[in-house]
């Protein structure tokens, strides 16, 4: 039975590596084109299936050649994929990605089946078979309203990484148990400025004040900031060197899910779900950089080595 419910988005990711980005109206050259499995929805479940969680997708690719490929490379993580649906009116959904020479990306997306992801598709799941779903919004917002909804009148605990950045509805805010941004989606959401870590505590707060019950902001290298009423903790991240820093954030999240499920604490949860972040930056794409439970766990017995401190 899987423990974990994604729903979500796969994409092809067309990923080309080039020095720096151009510039509007310049062009510039970069090295050869790669494709490769991607998608927040997808990555955080392949995230969380290789720190061994059980996980289950529902999501829609299109009747294109990509979509199969995104299905089996889903299998071939051990990701249950009877979920998802292969939409023959629409394309499967893709993202353009330039990475630079720092391992910064730049990422347009072109949403094709993510975008008909629909209530519909809801309708057949048993909600309470899962313990922790994971949202983000790569699909209609309705539909992740209504998963969110219904996870929650099952008594499943819900997670929410509002990316790429919308502004919410108050429901969306305090439905999930965790509300996962970084600085800045965080800065959109409460309508603040966000530059260091004294201003994301100030806007995390303000989601609190509508509804929000853990806020956890993700930092990149400055690590994780915990934000709730009851405690607001700055969690470090791990010293590495940046390859690409494309799913470092699903990487951290399908972390942090399985250590909850491993009945870790908010803290010790959030410093897993940073190590796992720390390891995908060292190797190049967004699914093939995702870390294996082993891989983490060596990293950490020497954490004492890597970790940061401000």
């Amino acid at each position: 039975m899987p423990n974990i419910l994604v729903v979500g988005s796969l994409n092809a990711d067309l990923v080309v590596r080039a020095p720096r980005f151009p510039q509007p109206g310049e062009t510039i050259s970069g090295n050869d084109l790669q494709i490769i499995p991607g998608g927040k929805g997808a990555n955080q479940a392949v995230a969380a299936a290789r720190q061994g969680a059980a996980v289950s997708m529902v999501g829609r690719v299109g009747g294109d050649s990509f979509g199969p490929e995104l299905i089996n490379n889903l299998k071939r993580n051990n990701v249950d994929t009877s979920g998802v649906q292969i939409d023959a009116g629409s394309s499967t959904g893709t993202a353009i990605i330039v990475v630079d020479s720092n391992g910064q990306n730049s990422i347009v997306l072109s949403p094709g089946g993510n975008g008909r992801v629909s209530e519909a598709d809801l309708e057949r799941l048993s909600f309470p078979e899962y313990n922790l779903l994971l949202l983000q919004l790569e699909i209609p917002i309705k539909t992740v309203l209504s998963a969110a909804r219904r996870a929650r009148l099952n008594g499943v605990r819900v997670l929410l990484n509002p990316a790429p950045a919308y502004a919410l509805p108050d429901e969306l805010i305090s439905l999930p148990d965790f509300l996962l941004p970084n600085e800045g989606e965080l800065s959109l959401l409460a309508d603040q400025p966000v530059n260091d870590m004294a201003s994301a505590e100030k806007a995390a707060k303000i989601l609190l004040e509508r509804g929000a019950q853990n806020v956890i902001v993700t930092l990149g290298d400055k690590g994780a900031l915990i934000v709730s009423s009851g405690q607001v903790t700055h969690v470090d991240t791990y010293q590495v060197d940046v390859v690409d820093t494309t799913a470092a954030g699903d990487a951290f999240i399908g972390g942090f899910a399985s250590a909850l499920l491993q009945n870790k604490s908010l803290e010790e949860a959030v410093r897993y779900g940073c190590a796992c972040g720390a390891l995908a930056t060292t190797k190049f794409g967004a699914q093939p950089s995702l870390p294996v439970k082993e891989a983490v766990e060596n990293f950490l017995s020497q954490s004492t080595l890597l970790a940061k401190h401000p």
